[in-house]
């Protein structure tokens, strides 16, 4: 017995659809949004602070004064905020901080035309 694929290939796509998709519900509860904050003083640069996993990202902020542009708690668990030189010094020396970075751009290489920046 033959199958014509012009018949089987869109029910064989929407059974995978189907399957594969979560609920929106579930999607949605899973992967909350950047919680975005009140625009941070310009005249300093944007960091990227990552936090240990069962620390609030907001709460260390705040314990070195920062607004945060986003707190991220997905892939990656901290905040993007614009810091002063102080600031970024305190949060190096903190236990519970794990990297403190300057946002920027990120290239894939050489002559790759591929840029890549969390806030760019």
């Amino acid at each position: 017995m033959r199958i014509r694929l012009s018949r089987a290939l869109p029910v064989a796509v929407a059974v995978l659809a189907a399957v594969a998709a979560p609920p929106a519900a579930a999607a949605t509860a899973a992967v909350p949004e950047p919680v975005p904050h009140t625009a941070p003083a310009a005249d300093h640069a944007t960091y990227i602070v990552t936090v240990r996993g069962d620390v609030d990202p907001a709460e260390v902020a705040d314990r070195v004064g920062a607004t945060p542009v986003y707190v991220y708690r997905t892939v990656l668990h901290g905040f993007a905020a614009r810091l002063n030189p102080g600031q970024v010094e305190e949060l190096r020396g903190m236990p519970d901080v794990e990297g403190v970075e300057e946002d920027g751009r990120a290239t894939g290489g050489e002559g790759s035309g591929r840029t890549w920046g969390w806030g760019s």
